[in-house]
C-alpha cells in the first residue's frame, strides 16, 4: 500500500514531467503557405511553427535542395518548430515549380547556380518576407540550406544581408566572386561530407581561402564517410554513387547547428 510520501513523489515527478515536456507536446505544429514575389515571379514558401509559443522568436530561413521545396524541408522546419523556432522554407524557383527528374532540376539549379545575382534577390526577397511574419523577431535571424539550398544560404551571406548566421548542409561551397566574402556580417557554418564528389578538395580549399581571406567567423565541419545528401533519406543508402544519406553525419550535423544557434541567439 502507498503511504502520502510515495504518493506525493509520483505526482510531484508527473509534475515536473510536465513542466519539462516540449511546447510541441501541449501546441500543434502549424503550417500556412505564404505567397510573396521578387521582381515579377510569384513565389510559395511554408511558414511552420509551434502554436502554443507566445511572443516573437528567432526566425530560421530553410532552403531547399534542387528539387524545390518539398517534404524534405517542411521535416527539417518540423524539427526547427519543436525546438521553439519559427522556420520560413523559402521558394527560390516560383510558384508551382516544382521539377520532378534529375534532369529538370538539374536545369533549374544550375539557372540560379550560373546566375547568382539572381539566386541572391530570390534567397533576400525570402528572407525579407519571413522578416515581416508577425511571429519572427526581425532582428534575430539565421538561414540554413541543403545540396543547393547551401548554395543560396552561403550567397544570402555573402550578399552582405544582416543576418546572424547561416549553414550550409551538403551544400556547395564554390563562389565566382570569393572578394564577396568581406561583405558577409553572418557566422557562417558549413557541414560538408568528406567524401562528397561534388564538393571536390580543391574546392573545399577555395571556401577555406574565400572566408579566411574575407576575414569571416566560420566553421568547416567535415563528416568522415559522407558523401553528397547526407541529410535526405530519399537519397538512398549507396554512398558509391555519390549521393546518400548518412544517419551519423545527419545527426552530428544537426547537433552542430543547434549549438550554432544557441551561439548565435545568445
Amino acid at each position: 500500500m502507498h503511504n502520502h510520501h510515495t504518493l506525493f513523489r509520483i505526482a510531484f515527478l508527473g509534475l515536473l514531467t510536465f513542466l519539462t515536456a516540449s511546447p510541441s507536446a501541449l501546441g500543434t505544429i502549424q503550417h500556412q503557405k505564404v505567397e510573396y514575389t521578387e521582381g515579377d515571379t510569384v513565389l510559395e514558401g511554408v511558414l511552420v511553427h509551434d502554436d502554443a509559443m507566445a511572443g516573437k522568436r528567432p526566425g530560421i530561413l530553410v532552403v531547399h535542395q534542387w528539387k524545390g521545396l518539398g517534404d524534405h524541408e517542411i521535416q527539417r522546419a518540423e524539427g526547427l518548430a519543436k525546438l521553439g523556432y519559427v522556420a520560413f522554407c523559402a521558394d527560390i524557383y516560383g510558384k508551382g515549380i516544382r521539377p520532378s527528374t534529375a534532369g529538370d532540376a538539374g536545369k533549374q539549379a544550375g539557372k540560379f547556380k550560373g546566375d547568382r545575382p539572381l539566386l541572391r534577390a530570390r534567397v533576400n526577397a525570402a528572407l525579407a518576407r519571413m522578416q515581416q511574419l508577425p511571429e519572427v523577431d526581425a532582428g534575430k535571424t539565421a538561414a540554413i540550406g541543403f545540396c543547393f539550398g547551401g548554395t543560396a544560404v552561403l550567397e544570402l551571406a555573402r550578399s552582405g544581408a544582416l543576418i546572424a548566421g547561416v549553414v550550409s548542409f551538403h551544400g556547395g561551397l564554390a563562389s565566382p566572386t570569393p572578394a564577396d566574402a568581406k561583405n558577409i556580417k553572418a557566422r557562417v557554418l558549413a557541414c560538408h561530407g568528406a567524401d562528397d564528389p561534388g564538393v571536390p578538395p580543391a574546392e573545399v580549399a577555395s571556401f577555406e581561402k574565400e572566408m579566411r581571406d574575407g576575414g569571416v567567423d566560420w566553421q568547416l565541419v567535415a563528416y568522415g564517410g559522407a558523401v553528397h545528401a547526407f541529410t535526405d533519406v530519399r537519397a538512398g543508402n549507396d554512398p558509391s554513387k555519390g549521393a546518400a544519406y548518412n544517419e551519423k553525419a545527419d545527426h552530428r550535423s544537426w547537433e552542430a547547428m543547434k549549438a550554432f544557434f544557441s551561439e548565435i541567439f545568445r
